[in-house]
C-alpha cells in the first residue's frame, strides 16, 4: 500500500483538532525563513505567496514532476521520501515550518527522483517557480535562507542514510518520533504502525515491536493509531547520535524559531 494511501484515513478523522480555518490564514512569517526576510524583500515576495490547505495526504509533487511551486508550510509536516516501482517508499527527510518544499526548482533542475507528501495536515504559503527566479535574480537574503536550508535537509538526508544502516529500530524510531515532535505543537501523534513503518522502509512487525519496548521504558504510550510521549528525554535517551548531529546542524545554520 502506498503512503498516500496510509494516509487517506487520517486526512478527515486522525487530525481533526489541526485542521486549519481556510477563513483565517496564519501569517507567512511563521515560516522560519519567509519570517527572517527583512521588510523590503518580505513585502515584494508577500504579493505573490497564495496560502494552501495542506490534508494529510496530499501529494506536493512527485518523483520526475516538475516542480511548478515552492511551498513555504507554517504549520505540519511534509515527508520526503525515495519511492520503488512496486510502491515502497523510504523517508530520508521531514521538513516543518523550519524550511521550504521546491529544492529541484530552486537549483535549477525542475524536478526530482523523491516525492514530497504530507504527515501531518497544515497550512503553507506557495509561489509559483518562476517568481523565485526573478527574486533570485534581485539578489539579497532569500537566496541565502534558501541555501542556508538545502545544506541543513543535505545533513539530515545524509545521516538518515548513516542511521537506517548502523542503527536499531529503536533508535530510528525514537529518532523519527522525537523529529516530529520538533514540528508540531503537541507531544501527542495520530499515525499507525503502518504508516511509521511505511516511512521507515520497514514491516509493521517490526514497529509494533520496537513501539512496544519504548513504551516498556516508560518513554511513550501506545495505542492503536496513537502515539503520546510521556517522558521526553528518556525517549532522547533511546535515540541513537543521529537526532542530536542533525539538530544541532539546523539550529546552527537556520535562524532560531520565535512563536508569531
Amino acid at each position: 500500500m502506498s503512503l498516500q494511501e496510509l494516509l487517506q484515513p487520517h486526512a478527515r478523522s486522525a487530525y481533526p483538532r489541526r485542521q486549519v480555518d481556510a477563513r483565517a490564514p496564519p501569517s507567512p512569517r511563521q515560516n522560519r525563513l519567509l519570517g527572517e526576510l527583512p521588510p523590503r524583500p518580505y513585502d515584494r515576495l508577500l504579493a505573490e505567496l497564495r496560502p494552501v490547505h495542506m490534508p494529510a495526504g496530499w501529494t506536493l509533487h512527485g518523483p520526475g514532476n516538475p516542480e511548478e511551486f515552492l511551498y513555504f508550510p507554517t504549520s505540519g509536516v511534509v515527508s520526503r521520501c525515495y519511492v520503488t516501482h512496486d510502491g515502497a517508499s523510504a523517508q530520508f527527510a521531514v521538513t516543518g515550518n523550519e524550511g521550504f518544499i521546491g529544492v529541484a526548482s530552486f537549483l535549477g533542475a525542475g524536478s526530482t527522483l523523491t516525492q514530497a507528501v504530507v504527515l501531518s495536515p497544515g497550512f503553507a504559503y506557495r509561489l509559483r517557480s518562476e517568481l523565485l527566479r526573478d527574486e533570485l535574480l534581485k539578489g539579497g537574503p532569500l537566496a541565502r535562507l534558501l541555501l542556508r536550508y538545502t545544506q541543513a535537509l543535505i545533513a539530515q538526508a545524509g545521516q538518515a542514510a548513516v542511521c537506517n544502516r548502523y542503527h536499531t529500530l529503536d533508535q530510528q524510531l525514537s529518532r523519527w518520533i522525537l523529529s516530529m515532535l520538533d514540528r508540531l505543537p503537541t507531544n501527542e501523534l495520530a499515525i499507525t504502525q503502518e504508516l511509521i513503518a511505511s516511512v521507515l522502509g520497514v514491516r509493521r512487525e517490526s514497529i509494533t515491536l520496537a513501539a512496544g519496548k519504548l513504551q516498556e521504558e516508560g518513554a511513550i504510550r501506545y495505542s492503536r493509531g496513537h502515539i503520546a510521549v510521556l517522558d521526553r528525554p528518556r525517549l532522547a535517551a533511546q535515540a541513537c547520535e543521529c537526532y542530536a548531529v542533525v539538530k544541532r546542524e539546523f539550529d546552527r545554520l537556520l535562524p532560531p524559531h520565535t512563536a508569531a
